[in-house]
């Protein structure tokens, strides 16, 4: 795909201008063994013998049609071979500069930080933090890593952290919304400490774990109800987060929700408002509304756009979760990804516009 006036003009006027920042771009290997210079003699061993020996596979399940293949668009295999999103130049081309995106955050979804082992975990997200910064932020520096961390040793992740946070490669830290506990626990607190304390956001993308149904009512049968259910996860973490107290802890720390959907919003901030007025001496430590804690701790990031029959009811969620708390995403390769110039139906003034595709991701990422 090459840059055409005719795309070029199809931009939104203010993000042609401006460049765009895409919260979700998902980094692929060229091979399995592009780990290898990463990992010590010990773990490329085990990674030989027992592989990540994870809690539940994500992108390598090859079910029709979401998982094959690879989850990506029939367009995004790259010419001269490899997995969609495994070469920079075919990247480059056909999204940063088709897009003209100022900046990329990746989001590999790879099983690194869900090993059963954690010690293997650990290694895993070490190496694989390296592994996007060699090949992918130093020959193309628009390209921004993820810091992966094993969440669940949080002493582990909080290394891994200090060890990257000073880092212009790194963007964010990752976590999935899928994992063994609520992330309101304070077993996870250690790692909100650290992203706070290292002006670092938390970028909570769907997936993680699958060590237990996905759902309270057990097991689906249809792909679309296994897709449906990633949303529930994220509704999950977001109540956890703030019924908890991390915000309250964590005043300055900072979550996006990725690929979850957010038409929810405004329906999960309603019904905790109503609950916490009649059972607020369960959770003294909660000083706000948590509707309140939804708009001054959580961003969403747009992809997948909920497209309603009416498009202008689009522009009201929107409006209640606030046009400085939603972010751009393409979830770039997959096979849902999402356009900025296509994305939604609804027209936006100029100043909506830059808030979604650029200003809002700057108030939340450090771009170093």
């Amino acid at each position: 795909m090459s840059v055409t006036a005719e795309r070029l003009e199809r931009l939104p006027e203010a993000a042609s201008r401006i460049g765009i920042i895409d919260c979700d771009i998902h980094p692929y290997m060229k091979t399995p063994r592009d780990l290898d210079p990463y990992l010590s003699a010990r773990w490329r061993q085990y990674l030989m013998e027992y592989d990540k020996f994870v809690c539940g596979p994500y992108a390598a399940r090859g079910t029709y049609p979401r998982f094959a293949p690879n989850t990506c668009r029939r367009d995004s295999w790259p010419p001269g071979g490899g997995l969609p999103g495994s070469d920079v130049d075919f990247i480059r081309e056909q999204h940063l500069d088709a897009s003209n995106i100022a900046f990329g955050v990746l989001e590999p979804l790879l099983n690194a930080n869900i090993a059963r082992n954690h010690e293997a975990a650990a290694a895993f997200c070490t190496a694989m933090n390296e592994w996007q910064k060699q090949a992918f932020y130093v020959p193309e520096p628009r390209l921004r890593a993820s810091i992966l961390v094993p969440q669940d040793d949080p002493a582990e992740a909080v290394k891994e952290i200090e060890a990257r946070a000073g880092d212009a490669a790194f963007a964010q830290i990752q976590l999935g919304s899928k994992t063994s506990e609520p992330l309101g626990r304070k077993r996870y607190w250690p790692i909100f400490a650290a992203a706070q304390a290292n002006n670092l956001s938390i970028g909570l993308h769907i997936g993680g774990t699958q060590n237990s149904a996905p759902s309270a009512g057990g097991w689906p049968q249809f792909y679309m109800e296994d897709h449906h259910m990633l949303v529930h996860s994220m509704q999950n973490q977001a109540a956890s987060l703030i019924l908890e107290g991390v915000f309250e802890a964590f005043p300055g720390l900072k979550v996006v929700m990725i690929e979850g959907g957010f038409a929810w919003v405004p329906t999960l901030g309603w019904r905790l408002d109503n609950h916490w007025k009649k059972m607020r001496t369960e959770l003294p430590h909660l000083k706000r509304p948590p509707s309140e804690y939804l708009r001054s701790n959580l961003w969403v990031a747009t992809q997948p756009v909920e497209e309603p029959e009416n498009p202008e009811d689009l522009r009201q969620v929107f409006e209640w979760i606030g046009w400085d708390r939603i972010v751009y995403s393409s979830d770039y390769p997959h096979w849902d990804y999402d356009d900025p110039h296509t994305a939604w139906r609804i027209r936006l003034s100029e100043q909506e516009e830059r808030m979604i595709l650029r200003d809002n991701a700057l108030d939340v990422y450090h771009f170093r």
